[in-house]
């Protein structure tokens, strides 16, 4: 078990600058799960024109964020060290509460299933230990382009 900061996270992920959304990972235990946090700022690009006057952080970037810590512990798997992992499918996505400016939005995913190059993931967000967000993320694994 050990923490990523943010160099880190960036040499195992693609994502950039606006939008990678991983600020820490706090808790990271290869091929079984991960704990990320999201530190959402009244600064985010994504909250300036979402529901003007009362901000909050889209579903859909819930979503990606998840994806985005799913990625970090299937990357830090042995078996996909130095490869890219994709979003292949999204199912049962559940939206519980908002996720307002100041949130530390808190990340926990399992992977549950790993086929070849396949996978299957259970995703949890909570906000203050209250669940905001559940997702089952379907995976594939491809080599990095280089």
């Amino acid at each position: 078990m050990h923490e990523l900061q943010a160099a880190e996270i960036q040499r195992l992920i693609p994502n950039r600058f606006p939008i990678c959304y991983i600020d820490q990972v706090t808790e990271l235990v290869p091929d079984q799960r991960i704990t990320a946090v999201k530190n959402v700022t009244i600064n985010e690009d994504f909250l300036q024109g979402y529901f003007p006057g009362q901000p909050e952080m889209p579903g859909t970037l819930i979503i990606e964020t998840l994806a985005q810590a799913a990625s970090i512990l299937i990357l830090k798997s042995p078996q996909f060290a130095h490869k890219t992992a994709y979003i292949g499918s999204i199912r049962q996505a559940t939206f519980h509460k908002r996720v307002l400016p100041g949130a530390a939005l808190r990340l926990e995913v399992e992977l549950v299933k790993v086929k070849a190059n396949m996978g299957v993931v259970a995703t949890r967000a909570l906000v203050a230990d209250e669940l905001v967000c559940t997702a089952e993320l379907h995976f594939v694994v491809q080599a990095t382009a280089g």
